[in-house]
């Protein structure tokens, strides 16, 4: 995936908020240019790189799955061109930050979200976190499945994408999403790597150590009080140091505080594989080769990890699925 245009992250916030998130935006300057599988490349402007990094971000902090993601790109970008868009015949809406201007019944933002459906106030819906919040709805959504965001759609995962997002949407045009599928994966892809899960209010984020088993053994949970000690760490390429270490090196440090003595590289090697992870387990994923993976981290639980990521957002607890064909490993007789 090429993309052009400096990286830089800055803080994004708008006036007013009454999100739950706030995402680190993006690659100011020129425009970024995508390029898509047998397809013209998509070139982003500035803003729009906003608009879909709040819908990973948010995505992310919420722990939905990549597919999720997808599906919410497709539906911003047909539905407003990853625009924050403002409407005439909402005065409100004209008085916030915006793209350009749109006269779809009272539909505001760039998921088209209206206010007369209960989607959330004019100021709300004015902002691209809100409106990634609401279209993944769910549990920790803002509209408590009314409307129902793609969370509360039973069997979503299962769905063709198009269908999944006319689910949450009731477009008049059902079929238009599909055709965005490839630009969105582009998207994801080039943009996933730079984009942290968005900054969430506490009793919100969904991004917490899952609860732990009440007969896991002393050992496991020693490994997971050292993981949630290092995360903030420093990607550091070739790094063993507290907090300034690579993937391996932050789990031979975590594991060797635990008592646990890995090896620096090929921490798999000395585990046994497993189906049925537990808290403590290692997870490897990124094949790379025969029986070799090019990332590691420490399961968590309930579909979570702890990992050193990569040099944009350091290290942090984050759902599996983040990564590609993981595999999980026991360090035995130790646990």
């Amino acid at each position: 995936m090429a993309f052009s245009g400096a990286v830089a992250l800055v803080a994004f916030a708008s006036q007013g908020s009454t999100a739950a998130c706030t995402v680190a935006a993006a690659f100011p300057g020129a425009a970024i240019a995508f390029e898509v599988p047998g397809q013209a490349p998509v070139s982003l402007s500035e803003s729009q790189v906003t608009v879909a990094k709040s819908y990973i971000a948010v995505g992310r902090a919420r722990a939905v799955p990549n597919d999720g993601i997808v599906i919410a790109l497709m539906m911003a970008l047909q539905e407003s061109g990853l625009q924050m868009l403002a409407n005439t015949s909402v005065p409100e809406s004209l008085e916030f930050p915006h793209d350009g201007v749109g006269g779809d019944h009272d539909s505001v933002g760039s998921a088209q979200q209206r206010t007369s459906a209960g989607w959330g106030s004019v100021s709300a819906l004015m902002q691209p976190t809100y409106n990634a919040e609401a279209f993944y709805g769910g549990l920790q959504g803002p509209n408590h499945g009314s409307p129902r965001g793609l969370l509360d759609v039973p069997g979503w995962q299962q769905m063709d994408k198009g269908a999944a997002a006319q689910a949450v949407q009731g477009s008049a045009f059902p079929e238009r999403y599909a055709k965005w599928q490839p630009e969105a994966e582009a998207i994801l892809e080039g943009l996933g790597a730079f984009t942290p899960p968005a900054a969430c209010s506490p009793d919100k984020s969904g991004v917490t150590q899952p609860a732990l088993p009440s007969d896991l053994s002393s050992v496991r949970r020693e490994i997971l009080a050292y993981a949630q000690e290092g995360v903030g760490g420093a990607y550091v390429w070739g790094g063993t140091a507290f907090k300034e270490w690579d993937c391996s090196g932050y789990v031979q440090w975590v594991y060797g505080k635990a008592g646990i003595q890995l090896p620096r590289t090929e921490q798999w090697t000395g585990g046994t594989p497993t189906t049925s992870p537990q808290p403590g387990d290692l997870v490897v994923q990124n094949p790379d080769g025969p029986n070799h993976w090019g990332h590691v981290g420490i399961y968590a639980g309930n579909g979570m990890m702890y990992s050193a990521l990569n040099p944009v957002v350091g290290t942090l607890l984050h759902p599996v699925v983040w990564n590609a064909r993981s595999e999980y490993y026991r360090i035995a007789p130790a646990l």
